[in-house]
């Protein structure tokens, strides 16, 4: 078995009760709201990381306003001749405030598109966990940074 682990910075950008998240295609097709950010380049700092990635997935230019806390996933993924990967994700998580630019789509990426959505109908959405646990952050504020939510 191949073990990887993977450090990634997300946004969470909340105005005037919306909350903007990018759309990706998952591999079997499917499409979910995620929150813009995505993974670092090797020397990368996670803050440039998250500003970087909400512009080339929102369009956006964002001021990082602080650290909500840093959430970890573990996932299993087949692979061919019977092999799998283990992956482990290392998500740290900001809140960010748009400064610039106009809400465009991501050409070529690993994004497909971007929308504000109503805080209220964000549970109705087509959505990975990662939404789940930025907004739960955003809004409660855990002092040590860790939200622990069920996981599918």
């Amino acid at each position: 078995m191949r073990r990887k682990t993977r450090v990634a910075a997300y946004a969470v950008c909340v105005r005037d009760g919306q909350v903007l998240l990018a759309r990706w295609i998952r591999a079997d097709g499917t499409p979910e709201w995620t929150l813009p950010g995505g993974g670092m380049e090797h020397g990368e700092d996670p803050h440039d990381t998250v500003r970087r990635e909400v512009r080339e997935e929102t369009g956006y230019g964002v001021e990082v306003t602080a650290l909500l806390g840093v959430d970890t996933i573990s996932l299993r993924f087949p692979r061919r001749f019977g092999r799998f990967v283990d992956h482990h994700g290392v998500r740290v998580v900001y809140e960010a405030r748009v400064t610039d630019g106009e809400l465009r789509f991501e050409i070529g990426g690993s994004t497909d598109m971007a929308a504000w959505h109503d805080l209220d109908a964000v549970a109705g959405l087509t959505r990975v966990g990662l939404v789940d646990v930025g907004l739960g952050l955003w809004r409660d504020r855990p002092a040590a940074g860790r939200l622990v939510l069920p996981r599918e």
